[in-house]
């Protein structure tokens, strides 16, 4: 039988700068090409190399700022002009992964019922600090609802990375029998509990004995990095032998390392960026407890790696989060009242917590497995002719 030939579509993809996306749709490929041919294009990194990859690698540290949203609408728009000059005849299915709403209607016409619109995140629910971001942001979320209910989309097929994001996408006017929540997935070989604590603490600097609470991703905005430092200074005046370890880069780093410094903490370790693949797994199992203190995720592929390596899960009580609560696996807070999540987090801490991570190991390995959601997905693609 003739294997299908598949084009994923992306804004970013490893090596250079890929965040929970780009290392989402990594690790599908890599299992989908079991069963059916990917070619992937991005603007550098992949097979399909669309805007110029030289200016990306040399300015790629400026790319992770203001560029990047300019940077990568460029690329939708070059997606757009590549399909439309019949370049998707040569696939029987285009992928698309959160395509900026201004060329949506485009990208859908010109490969109309044969395509697949995964959606990470959406526009019109991120958190808005910042005038300019509300009034860019809001301009984009415009443009997304009106693309999202186009009638050129009614042949389309939709997946959402967790049932809140598929909430959106109705809210936004995708019809609800066209989404089908799939979330994202984690290499439970790669990511597991390690019996060799001690050891792997030494390679990143830990202190051996201490309760060890983990921070992983990028410091933005929707991260909220000060409000969990803030709740940490409160932790670390209750207990001893506590350590924060924070690792990620992103805008708000510096800021964030001056803010710990001007609380006066001792117990805070800042590792910068770790390798996904090489230190993560180490980092996460020498970790006693994971935390995250966004007040925005679309589903965090740190939070399902934490679950794998059988941490117990400390998350914000927003919904897209409410998987620590399907699996039973962790604690579930509100970080706007910093004094109470203090005082929740201090009293998880004195329970007896291996229950909670037994559950998080066995569900990742049941469910989140990227076999499992590899498995998932083809269904998904093989309902397209």
């Amino acid at each position: 039988m003739k294997r299908r030939k598949l084009l994923i579509c992306l804004a970013e993809y490893p090596p250079f700068h890929s965040s929970g996306i780009g290392n989402c749709v990594y690790c599908l490929v890599n299992q989908l090409k079991k069963w059916i041919d990917c070619r992937v294009c991005s603007p550098v990194g992949s097979d399909i190399e669309l805007c110029n990859g030289d200016i990306l690698k040399r300015f790629s540290d400026f790319y992770v700022g203001g560029v990047r949203p300019i940077y990568g609408t460029y690329f939708w728009y070059r997606v757009n002009k590549y399909l439309q000059t019949n370049s998707c005849n040569k696939y029987d299915i285009v992928w698309i992964h959160n395509p900026t709403p201004f060329f949506l209607k485009g990208i859908l016409k010109s490969t109309y019922n044969k395509n697949l619109i995964t959606i990470h995140t959406t526009t019109s629910f991120y958190p808005r600090n910042q005038l300019i971001h509300k009034v860019m942001l809001g301009i984009v979320s415009m443009a997304e609802k009106h693309s999202f209910q186009n009638q050129v989309i009614n042949g389309a097929r939709f997946t959402a990375v967790n049932p809140e994001v598929a909430k959106e996408l109705e809210w936004l006017g995708v019809n609800r029998e066209k989404i089908r929540y799939i979330p994202n997935g984690v290499n439970t070989e790669l990511f597991k509990p390690s019996n060799n604590k001690k050891m792997l603490r030494k390679k990143f600097g830990i202190p051996e004995n201490d309760l060890v609470i983990l921070s992983i991703g990028r410091l933005t905005e929707a991260k909220q990095p000060f409000k969990l430092i803030e709740v940490f200074s409160k932790i670390e005046k209750e207990m001893k032998d506590v350590t924060l370890v924070i690792a990620g880069k992103g805008e708000l780093l510096e800021r964030t390392k001056e803010f710990a410094e001007e609380k006066k903490l001792k117990n805070v370790i800042f590792l910068g960026y770790v390798e996904h693949e090489k230190e993560a797994p180490d980092l996460y199992a020498c970790s006693d407890y994971y935390i995250m203190a966004s007040k925005y995720e679309g589903q965090p592929l740190t939070l399902l790696e934490a679950m794998a390596s059988g941490l117990p899960c400390i998350v914000s009580d927003i919904p897209n989060l409410k998987i620590v609560e399907e699996a039973k696996c962790g604690l579930i807070v509100d970080f706007n009242d910093i004094e109470k999540v203090a005082e929740e987090i201090v009293e998880y801490f004195g329970e007896d917590n291996p229950r909670h991570a037994k559950n998080a190991r066995e569900y990742a390995v049941k469910n989140l497995d990227w076999e499992v959601i590899a498995r998932r997905y083809l269904e998904e693609l093989e309902k397209i002719r």
